[in-house]
């Protein structure tokens, strides 16, 4: 009896095994990917900030010329340091950015630096109000669309948002202003807390610049109430523009979560729409919020500069018009930078939440 010899298939033929990647490596090489990213960004954007200012000449003829006499600029400009070559200069500016001295005003001789501090909190806790109003007023708007789409609700809903995001933010605060505070006499017209409310704050020992904080230091009702009261208008100009943004994101998605296999299944089980809505189609539509988060951060700054303008809210927006009308081009230097910073930071950290809450794009 002849046996037959079986050979081991070659190891061209043998399957092979996947390697699998964790996702703790996964999340960590592209965290660390995009934190590397923030480096050349703000380089960029500072340089960028550094030559456009450069283009009108030197800060010092900028702000001064025609003010000063001759031999008087020349002293200054020499005592500045903007006689020396232009290329010394921008890595003079370049090292003192990254230590974090940004000079001093030309137009108020104040360090920059503690201009970007002083109103700094104030644009952030105006745009914290504003990114409020559009969490409150898009998310749950836009969930509704969804619910009643292509009917009477969504229609209006659609065209509520393409008004919220296509009205100009100085026309929309100007129409609150003409309705709120000079029609119906209910909310103040301009500023960020009265003259007596400053007036308690002012002297308080742990006094943060940030109005709402500081009200509640004082103890006092009627000046938080106050602060929160002259918050509203400013807010609502500057949520409503990113609100619409919200508004027709979260309709699209949630809509497109709706026809998903998975939805499909507990509609067949007999759930009703609303409760799909609500719990089965609500959290994934949050993630392309998320995502978009950064970007509008960048939307709000630029739209502060307007807003803080026509509620006189002393943010960094309204600071840099004032700077701008001084032809103070170091200061302008300093919160252009700043605000570019910022945005950079602010896609980082949205980039973190985004990879915690959706895997997929860790690869």
């Amino acid at each position: 009896m002849s046996t037959v010899a079986i050979k081991p298939p070659s190891p061209a033929l043998r399957p092979t095994r996947r390697k699998r990647t964790s996702p703790g490596g996964g999340i960590g090489r592209y965290l660390i990917t995009r934190f590397l990213l923030i480096i050349p960004t703000i380089f960029i954007l500072v340089s960028m900030v550094f030559w456009l200012m450069r283009t009108t000449g030197d800060p010092i003829t900028a702000a001064l010329g025609g003010r000063l006499s001759p031999d008087q600029l020349a002293e200054r400009i020499h005592a500045a340091g903007y006689d020396r070559p232009i290329i010394v200069q921008y890595f003079e500016y370049l090292g003192q950015v990254f230590s974090g001295n940004f000079g001093t005003t030309i137009s108020t001789n104040r360090p920059v630096s503690e201009v970007l501090t002083t109103y700094g909190l104030a644009t952030a806790e105006l745009v914290f109000y504003a990114l409020l109003v559009a969490f409150i007023v898009g998310i749950p708007l836009g969930m509704v669309a969804a619910y009643w789409r292509d009917k009477a609700p969504d229609a209006f809903l659609r065209v509520f948002a393409i008004l919220c995001y296509a009205t100009p933010v100085f026309f929309a605060g100007l129409l609150l202003k003409l309705v709120f505070a000079v029609w119906l006499k209910v909310l103040p017209v301009a500023g960020r807390a009265s003259t007596g409310a400053e007036l308690q704050m002012q002297f308080l020992p742990n006094k943060t610049g940030v109005y709402t904080i500081d009200a509640i230091q004082t103890g006092n009702a009627a000046v938080l109430g106050d602060v929160l009261s002259h918050a509203v208008l400013p807010a609502l100009a500057l949520g409503l523009l990113t609100a619409g943004v919200f508004l027709r994101l979260v309709r699209t998605n949630v809509i497109g979560t709706l026809g998903t296999d998975y939805v499909n299944a507990a509609r067949s089980r007999g759930v009703n729409e609303f409760r799909l809505v609500r719990k089965h189609a609500y959290r994934p539509a949050l993630i392309p919020i998320i995502t978009v988060i950064g970007l509008q951060i960048a939307l709000l700054l630029g739209g502060a500069v307007l807003t803080e303008t026509t509620f006189e809210w002393k943010g960094l927006g309204f600071m840099l018009i004032q700077f701008i009308q001084a032809r103070d081009f170091v200061a302008v230097q300093g919160i252009v930078a700043l605000l570019a910073v910022i945005v950079a930071l602010s896609n980082f950290i949205v980039d973190i939440i985004a990879a915690v809450i959706d895997p997929r794009v860790r690869y």
